[in-house]
């Protein structure tokens, strides 16, 4: 996808602050942070968002949230944390490249 933001990043076309990267996910911080940590967790395949996914998309659907249980407490959130995503424009997604928000370190009522 080659007008891909998150693509452009996971390729390292634009630069990104990684906190976390295998063959399969890729873990920035966000530019406009929402939460003292607000982590970005995006598959490294390109999938629109949540009403892209294939039946074959599990595994990598359960591996993020693995690895976003693994990155909270690499960061300290200690079981405290809010991981979610948009799906759709009126949901608020901006960038349609599926991706999570891990984010924590304040009361997230």
């Amino acid at each position: 996808m080659t007008e891909c933001l998150f693509c452009k990043i996971i390729n390292k076309e634009i630069g990104s602050s990684i906190v976390f990267e295998d063959e399969d996910v890729l873990a920035i911080n966000d530019i406009n942070p929402q939460a003292p940590v607000h982590i970005l967790l995006m598959p490294k395949k390109h999938i629109a968002n949540l009403d892209d996914i294939q039946e074959s998309d599990q595994g990598l659907l359960g591996y993020i949230q693995y690895r976003a249980r693994e990155i909270a407490r690499q960061v300290g959130l200690d079981g405290n944390f809010r991981l979610m995503t948009n799906c759709g424009w009126k949901a608020g997604q901006r960038v349609f490249h599926l991706h999570y928000h891990l984010m924590g370190g304040k009361d997230m009522e």
